[in-house]
């Protein structure tokens, strides 16, 4: 007689969000990343806490707390997400003159911000000039899902750069710094992805039936889990590529030493 399962798909996807969370923080601060990475560090642990607070508050305190909490925390997220885009960048392109990151910036900024212009939906302005409570909290809540779209519109732009030019300045397929943009880039497109297409089946759906309208709110829940899938595959993508030491460090050249190419191996920068 076999146990029946009684797991759903959102389950499943949420225990496997957060070991592999749990995993990558201890890769992160057992192999000393973190050190080197301290704002991307910081944003796996700010995810890790919003998910973990997703299935221990919700139904359990009042549904504004509830909302205030969730709204700050991903306020806090946006926030740091934008300043990992910045630390990948400072690593990548740290040996160039301060005016071409500065004229670099510009220009993936600009182009970002021209998209996020275009994406909408926007608010009324009476919604954004309203004095309430509520309506700062909406406008928290706007103002985070609208920094998540740049954040992932430029983490897009700069892994494309840093692949097309990475190696040039030691930011090449081995370095970590790479590796992690290659997932950042991942999650980031697949997220824009499915908020697009999402956004397009609310507004052409018209369900004319409750069977119609279960079946919109279905490929909704397969499209949401469809990108969680793809976060799963990103942290065990990191969890694998910064378990590994980078080529040309000391210990990659330490483990390397007996051999017969282990001097180059050393002196060798990171491809």
């Amino acid at each position: 007689m076999h146990p029946e399962s009684h797991f759903s798909a959102v389950q499943i996807l949420w225990t496997l969000t957060f070991a592999a969370q749990l995993v990558l923080l201890v890769v992160l601060l057992g192999r000393d990343r973190a050190r080197r990475f301290p704002w991307f560090s910081l944003s796996i642990v700010l995810m890790a806490l919003r998910l973990l607070a997703s299935r221990l508050l919700i139904g359990r305190m009042p549904t504004v707390t509830l909302s205030v909490i969730f709204i700050v925390m991903a306020g806090l997220s946006a926030l740091v997400g934008a300043l990992v885009i910045l630390e990948m960048a400072r690593n990548a392109f740290a040996r160039l003159p301060r005016l071409t990151r500065l004229a670099g910036a510009l220009g993936i900024l600009l182009p970002a911000l021209v998209a996020l212009a275009a994406w909408g939906p926007w608010p009324a302005r009476q919604t954004l000039t309203a004095d309430s409570f509520l309506a700062d909290m909406r406008l928290l809540q706007f103002g985070a899902q609208k920094l998540d779209m740049l954040t992932d519109m430029l983490t897009i732009e700069l892994g494309i750069l840093v692949l097309l030019l990475g190696r040039r300045f030691r930011a090449g397929w081995q370095s970590h710094t790479q590796r992690i943009l290659v997932g950042l880039s991942t999650a980031s497109a697949a997220q824009l992805a499915v908020q697009a297409i999402w956004q397009f089946v609310a507004k052409t759906a018209a369900p004319k039936s409750q069977i119609e309208y279960q079946h919109v709110l279905g490929l909704r829940d397969k499209l949401f889990n469809a990108n969680g899938a793809v976060y799963v595959a990103v942290l065990i993508w990191w969890i694998a590529c910064l378990w590994k030491d980078e080529p040309g460090t000391p210990l990659a050249a330490g483990k390397s030493s007996d051999g017969p190419n282990a001097p180059e191996l050393a002196q060798a920068s990171v491809d």
